[in-house]
C-alpha cells in the first residue's frame, strides 16, 4: 500500500464524519427561503479549499455565488479543471423520507440526504483526492482548479454569465481562470453495480412549447363543431406527424448531420449484456418502442428522440362539456446526438408544424433551451488516463458508456474554451436524484475518493507539448 493510499485508508472516518456535516446544510438554491443556508454551503466549501492552501474566491453572481479553488502551479504539468455544484433540489415530498433530508441517516451501508449523491458526495471525493497527495507528497501531480456553482438544480443563470465574461476581474478573465486541458465531472452514475464507468458522450436537448389558439373562447362542439378548426384536434395531427411507426423522426434533414455509431461501439454495447426485459420490467412496460434496427441501450445512449413532455387542451373536469376549446399546447422535446444543432431542429420544427396548421389557429413555437451533444474521442490519453485511475481506485475495469441525457454545462465549456470533460461518476442510476431518500454508498464514495487521487497521477504522466 502506497502512502497515498494509506493516507486515504486512515481517513475514512473523517471523510464520512464531513460529509455529513455538508450534507445537513439545506442548500435548495430554486426557493429563495434557502438563499442564506446555500451561502453557507459555499463558504462550508470554500474553507476546506483554504485550509489546503489553495487560491480561493467566492465569485457573487446574479444568483448564488460560485466557488472558484485553485491548487499552487505545477510548472509543466497538465491542468484539470473539476465542474460540480453545491445546491440541492428541494427535498418535497417531506413524508416519504424514511429519515430527515437534511439529518444525514447511514442505513445498509449507504447514507441518505438530500445532494448525497446529486452532487455533494460525487464531487468531495475530488477534494479529498486531492488533500490526499497535498499532505502526502506535499503538492500535486497536475495543476488542478475547481468550479463549483450553486444553481445548477435551478438553471445555472450566473455560471453562465461568468462564462459569457460578466465578472471578469481586471487581472484575468474567466477563460483564463477554467483554462484547463480536460475538464473532470462526478454528477453521473456507474454503468451498474460494481461495474464503474467512463461516459465518454452525451446527448444534447432542444426544447420547445407549441401554443395553438383558435376561437376567442370555448365554444359548443354542437353548435360551432366542423366549421371551424379544433386546436385540440390540429395539435394532435402536428404532434402524430412528428415520429412516424417506425421510430423515425419525421422533420426535414433531421437524421442529416448524425454521427453513426461505429461498429466497434456497437459490439461494446453489446457485450455489456444489457437485459432488455429487465429493464421494461423495472419500469412497469411490458415493452419497448424506438427507432427500427436499434437496440434499446443504442436508442438511450445514441440516437436522437422526440417526445411529448406535457399536454393540454380544453375540458379536465369530471363528467362531460362539449366545447371546441379555444387553445391547445404541448411541451416537446428532441434529445439530440453529437453533429445535430439544436438551431437546425428548431428550423425544421417550425416548418413541419406551420405546414400542418390549418386555417384559422395560430401557431406559436417557443424555444426553451437546447444543447448540442458531446463525445469524446476513445483514444484520448485522458479516456486512458481515466480508466486507470478508476481500475485502481474500483479495482476492475470500466466500461466506456454513452448517457442518454445532457448535461449542457459540458457543451459551454467545449465551445467556450475548447474542452472535452470526463465524465466519472461513483453513483448508481437507482440513487433516488431528485426523488425521497436520495443515497450514496458509502464504499463507493471511498472508491471514488481513492480513484479521484490516482487519476491526478495518471494525468500528470500526460505531456502537454
Amino acid at each position: 500500500m502506497t502512502s497515498l493510499d494509506k493516507f486515504i485508508n486512515d481517513n475514512r472516518n473523517r471523510y464520512e464524519s464531513e460529509l455529513m456535516d455538508w450534507l445537513k446544510i439545506p442548500s435548495i438554491s430554486t426557493d429563495p427561503a434557502y438563499k442564506a443556508d446555500v451561502k453557507r454551503g459555499a463558504e462550508w466549501l470554500a474553507e476546506r479549499f483554504r485550509s489546503l492552501k489553495f487560491k480561493t474566491e467566492l465569485i457573487e453572481t446574479c444568483g448564488h455565488p460560485l466557488v472558484f479553488a485553485e491548487a499552487p502551479s505545477v510548472p509543466g504539468a497538465p491542468t484539470v479543471l473539476v465542474y460540480g455544484h453545491y445546491d440541492v433540489q428541494p427535498p418535497d415530498p417531506l413524508d416519504e423520507w424514511v429519515t430527515p433530508p437534511f439529518q444525514p441517516s447511514i442505513r445498509e451501508g449507504k447514507v441518505f440526504a438530500r445532494g448525497a449523491t446529486d452532487d455533494k458526495g460525487q464531487m468531495i471525493t475530488h477534494l479529498f483526492g486531492a488533500e490526499a497527495w497535498i499532505k502526502t507528497v506535499g503538492k500535486l501531480p497536475v495543476n488542478l482548479k475547481f468550479l463549483i456553482e450553486g444553481e445548477e438544480e435551478c438553471g445555472s443563470e450566473g455560471l453562465y454569465e461568468f462564462l459569457a465574461g460578466k465578472y471578469d476581474s481586471p487581472l484575468r478573465t474567466a477563460q483564463q481562470m477554467i483554462q484547463a486541458d480536460i475538464v473532470v465531472v462526478s454528477d453521473n452514475a456507474q454503468y451498474g453495480p460494481g461495474q464503474p464507468a467512463v461516459t465518454y458522450g452525451l446527448r444534447g436537448i432542444a426544447y420547445f412549447e407549441i401554443r395553438l389558439t383558435g376561437p376567442k373562447q370555448d365554444l359548443h362542439s354542437g353548435l360551432y363543431g366542423g366549421s371551424i378548426s379544433n386546436p385540440a384536434n390540429a395539435l394532435a395531427r402536428m404532434l402524430a406527424a412528428l415520429v412516424d411507426e417506425n421510430g423515425r423522426i419525421q422533420l426535414d434533414g433531421f437524421y442529416d448531420d448524425i454521427i453513426e455509431l461505429s461498429d466497434n461501439e456497437r459490439e461494446q454495447f453489446a457485450a455489456l449484456g444489457f437485459d432488455e426485459q429487465a429493464y421494461f420490467a423495472g419500469v412497469g412496460v411490458t415493452g419497448g418502442f424506438g427507432e427500427a434496427g436499434y437496440s434499446a441501450l443504442e436508442r438511450r445512449w445514441a440516437r436522437p428522440t422526440c417526445d411529448i413532455n406535457g399536454l393540454w387542451s380544453g375540458y379536465q373536469g369530471a363528467g362531460a362539456k362539449t366545447i371546441i376549446p379555444a387553445r391547445a399546447g404541448a411541451k416537446v422535446s428532441f434529445r439530440l446526438v453529437p453533429n445535430q444543432q439544436p438551431e437546425k431542429v428548431h428550423a425544421a420544427l417550425k416548418a413541419k408544424l406551420e405546414s400542418l396548421c390549418p386555417p384559422g389557429i395560430i401557431l406559436e413555437l417557443i424555444s426553451i433551451h437546447g444543447a448540442p451533444g458531446s463525445m469524446v474521442p476513445l483514444d484520448s490519453p485522458y479516456m486512458t488516463a481515466a480508466a486507470r485511475a478508476i481500475e485502481k481506485g474500483f479495482g476492475k475495469a470500466p466500461v466506456f458508456i454513452r448517457s442518454g441525457g445532457s448535461i449542457p454545462v459540458v457543451n459551454a465549456f467545449a465551445e467556450r474554451a475548447g474542452m472535452d470533460t470526463l465524465l466519472l461518476g461513483w453513483g448508481q442510476d437507482d440513487d433516488n436524484l431528485h426523488s425521497p431518500n436520495e443515497k450514496f454508498l458509502l464504499a463507493d464514495f471511498h472508491r471514488g475518493i481513492a480513484t479521484s487521487a490516482h487519476l491526478w497521477e495518471e494525468i500528470g504522466k500526460i505531456s502537454t507539448t
